[in-house]
């Protein structure tokens, strides 16, 4: 008898990216309250988080997470030591679950009259290097626009090429329309589902873009009891996979 040839399967890499705007942890009872917050991202269980608002707006901008309580979360925020306080830059940030390891951060002006701007972290998991993106965008379209150009031409020049994640905020009302229209052709953008206003959820203001290595094994809108008082916004995700 023949002994059967010997066989394994490789299984991709999967991670799960998710975004949410935490409107400073102020939530629908109008109190501040980042434990509540954390909650959130514990029932979300992804494993790439990008935050929207998580500074205060004026003064020394400090952080409405408290680091401690994160560093007790199976998170920790990337480091981009712009000031002091502050977790991230315009209220963007990246929390990582703590497997993971960070290899570059980058923060993206973004042109606008108002505060805005974008975060990038490069990390590696699983022998992999990965991209993401996190942003807010313009409540004005024409501003959208030249924030979303702004993005990918700062990917575009980025060194090295790799799977790359963009999410956030966009503000964009439209289904197909303004700023998506850039994102078209070279990437994938899974339909989470309505994520704003939390009450009664009707506009996908809150957006995963993925380039072409990946493909798509899951998405969604987190809108669980806690979610729906937590924020003014409810957190996208997506389980993305690397093509083999």
């Amino acid at each position: 008898m023949n002994p059967k040839p010997f066989s394994f399967v490789v299984r991709s890499m999967q991670l799960k990216f998710a975004s949410y705007n935490i409107h400073k942890a102020v939530g629908l009872d109008r109190r501040r309250d980042p434990d509540r917050i954390l909650s959130v991202l514990h029932e979300l269980d992804a494993d790439v988080i990008a935050l929207q608002e998580c500074d205060r707006r004026f003064g020394r901008r400090e952080s409405v997470l408290p680091r401690a309580r994160i560093e007790d979360s199976p998170y920790r925020p990337i480091a981009l030591s712009i000031r002091p306080g502050s977790l991230g830059w315009h209220g963007n940030t990246f929390l990582l679950k703590k497997e993971i390891s960070v290899v570059e951060t980058d923060p993206l002006i973004l042109p606008t009259l108002e505060p805005r701007g974008a975060v990038r972290v490069d990390i590696e998991h699983g022998g992999k290097r990965v991209r993401a993106i996190g942003m807010h965008l313009d409540l004005s379209g024409f501003r959208r626009r030249h924030q979303a150009e702004a993005v990918l031409a700062h990917l575009d020049d980025c060194k090295h090429d790799c799977p790359t994640v963009v999410m956030g905020d966009t503000n964009e009302w439209s289904s197909t329309g303004g700023m998506l229209r850039l994102f078209r052709d070279r990437w994938h953008s899974p339909d989470c589902g309505p994520s704003f206003p939390t009450r009664r959820p009707i506009a996908r203001l809150d957006r995963i873009f993925a380039s072409h290595q990946w493909d798509m094994v899951d998405s969604g809108v987190h809108h669980s009891l806690l979610a729906s008082r937590a924020s003014d916004h409810l957190p996208v995700w997506a389980t993305l996979s690397l093509k083999s």
